[in-house]
């Protein structure tokens, strides 16, 4: 399971989806869109696309298995339900939920292996730089 925004779907995103499926031998990968009102209060602006436009350009992709939106409050019931056996992190994800993620995670009785991935060109394959 991965988590994002994905306002758009760049090379990225793609080489994160490939990492994430390259962790498990029978790959099945979900990934947890986020909320439109959770975006603006973490990055401080709301996605360009709305969570339908989102949500589409992902299921096109044929290296995501599943999308599912994440929680409007919250954020730890949508990863139980979906129950992964692995969590992959961006190389730039950070904040609240990423601090508290093990912690929560071991208190909802889940225990997946949590991996931190790697970038693929940041320099060049970073949404907010694409769009300037």
């Amino acid at each position: 399971m991965i988590f994002g925004t994905f306002d758009m779907v760049h090379e990225g995103h793609a080489d994160l989806f490939r990492q994430a499926r390259a962790l498990a031998p029978e790959p099945y990968l979900i990934v947890s869109l986020a909320r439109k009102n959770i975006v603006a209060r973490l990055k401080g602006a709301a996605p360009q696309r709305t969570e339908a436009e989102r949500t589409s350009l992902l299921k096109r992709n044929t290296l995501v298995d599943e999308v599912v939106l994440g929680q409007e409050e919250g954020y730890i019931e949508h990863i139980v339900e979906a129950h992964p056996d692995i969590i992959a992190l961006g190389y730039d994800q950070e904040g609240e939920y990423v601090s508290r993620l093990e912690k929560d995670l071991l208190s909802a009785g889940l225990s997946p292996k949590i991996v931190r991935l790697e970038a693929y060109k940041p320099e060049t394959f970073k949404t907010s730089k694409l769009r300037q």
